[in-house]
């Protein structure tokens, strides 16, 4: 597993450096490419397996060359694939040396053929957002990122995306990885702006939607300061990154598991050994019991989620008709109104075990601002029931939503059995919502994974608080 990290954080590491157009100070640079590439390969080779070994030549271009699609995601316009596709780039890799084939905002790729029909956009996105054509930057429809991502790469290549027919794989971030690497680099100043790790986001949002008028420049290269900015901060890791090894290599492994970095590979073995480690940020499809994944869809609420604070509750208890669970979203709006702060505009979506069976929804709307209540939508996917309703959240205030659903036959009977298994996965991109279970079984728990406190030992009910930073899974033993 370690090896393969590595294999992982040089194709991020390298991929980085080539969307901060540092590919030729890369190649000018022979010490550090030793340094960096050529150490970690043969330190690999050294301890790895031949196929191992294989697969660091393969990934990094050293047998034929490779190319990768990076997606910047916008966690702060949250998306079910994991935020806004704002930007995107695409490298090349060979002899584990970058080439940056092309960097933009993805409107610039979109609005190329903003006339043509790829086909219906999802039913909320045409109504929500009064979306008529799907089109590449709205494509994460899907919480599974390899359903989006094959999507992604569908419209991609139909909108005649550079090397669109050469993609080996898809690399996705979002700008939790570059306030985090900030916190270790420290602040970082490009053309007069300081970026620090509190700032990053709101800055750059600024910058690229309303001051590079103010500097003179044209609405296809307001991203620029992307390039500038990440060259900026890729120099100085390359130096700080000796200073603090140990602490960007601890950083790797917790924003993959956190999910705010994701990996795609269109090859078969690559990918298998993606998914094996959970950083490929797909919805769980082996049905171990008792199942709940909350996905949250910002659908022209600005960036607005960067104010929303998020706690989800799950709870069941046994009645006549069987058990009853809900599942509930509290939204805290901590916002204002301003230029990037609106009222929060969600359609929400949960998925639990399939052949749960709905029994209310509480606190969805027809339209924001409006008292009719909204129309609850459902379906089923991936193995999985779905439920899904429209919120609005105005600033400074909290709302809860929840469903209510009869828990399929599967679920009672593990109950019946006395092991009872709950997987809780978190949406890609999200950051630590709350997480609060009170889960009543009508008969007497006697152990537990984890555990509660002490004080609520020996009785029907398993109750406790944690939150959503990774995916959670929980163990109960009955009576």
């Amino acid at each position: 597993m370690k090896n393969f990290f590595i294999i992982i954080s040089i194709i991020a590491g390298l991929a980085l450096l080539a969307v901060a157009g540092a590919a030729a100070f890369f190649k000018k640079s022979p010490t550090f490419r030793e340094t960096i590439v050529q150490k970690t390969v043969a330190e690999i080779v050294a301890t790895s397996s031949l196929r191992q070994t294989s697969l660091v030549h393969e990934v990094l271009g050293f047998a034929e060359p490779r190319t990768y699609l990076l997606l910047f995601l916008n966690n702060t316009e949250l998306r079910p694939g994991g935020g806004f596709i704002g930007s995107y780039g695409v490298v090349r890799f060979e002899n584990g040396i970058p080439e940056l084939r092309v960097v933009e905002g993805t409107e610039t790729l979109d609005f190329s053929v903003r006339y043509q029909d790829f086909g219906p956009p999802p039913e909320p996105l045409k109504k929500y957002l009064e979306l008529r054509h799907w089109q590449f930057r709205d494509s994460n429809w899907s919480p599974d990122f390899v359903e989006a991502t094959k999507q992604g790469l569908v419209f991609y290549k139909e909108e005649g995306g550079v090397d669109a027919e050469k993609i080996d794989g898809v690399i996705a971030i979002t700008p939790t990885v570059i306030e985090r690497i900030l916190a270790i680099s420290g602040p970082i100043t490009v053309d007069g702006i300081t970026f620090t790790s509190q700032n990053f986001t709101r800055t750059l949002e600024d910058e690229v939607e309303y001051k590079y008028v103010e500097r003179g420049r044209h609405f296809d290269d307001r991203k620029r300061i992307l390039r500038d900015l990440t060259k900026a901060m890729m120099k100085r890791t390359m130096i700080d990154i000796f200073k603090h090894w140990n602490s960007y290599i601890e950083l790797g492994p917790k924003l993959l598991q956190e999910k705010q970095i994701i990996f795609y590979s269109i090859h078969s073995e690559e990918e298998q050994m993606i998914q094996a480690r959970g950083w490929g940020g797909t919805m769980l499809r082996e049905n171990r019991g008792d199942y709940i994944l909350w996905v949250d869809a910002n659908l022209g609420a600005l960036k607005t989620d960067h104010a929303i604070e998020r706690s989800l509750t799950y709870s069941f208890e046994p009645t006549s008709k069987g058990f009853v669970a809900t599942a509930a979203m509290r939204f805290v709006h901590k916002g204002s109104f301003d230029k990037f702060t609106s009222r929060y505009r969600d359609y929400a979506r949960v998925y639990v075990p399939q052949g749960s069976k709905l029994i209310k929804a509480v606190g969805f709307m027809d339209r924001d601002r409006s008292t009719k209540p909204g129309i609850i939508d459902q379906g089923e996917e991936f193995g999985k029931q779905w439920f899904g309703g429209f919120v609005a959240v105005e600033p400074g205030k909290t709302k809860t939503v929840s469903f209510s659903y009869l828990l399929p036959n599967s679920v009672v009977d593990s109950i019946k059995n006395g092991h009872y298994i709950l997987d809780v996965q978190k949406q890609i991109g999200t950051l630590q919502p709350g997480l609060t279970l009170g889960l009543d079984f009508g008969k007497k728990v006697v152990g537990a994974r984890p555990g509660e406190g002490f004080d609520r030992h020996g009785d029907t009910r398993y109750e406790i608080e944690t939150d959503l930073l990774i995916d959670r899974a929980f163990q109960i033993t009955l009576e």
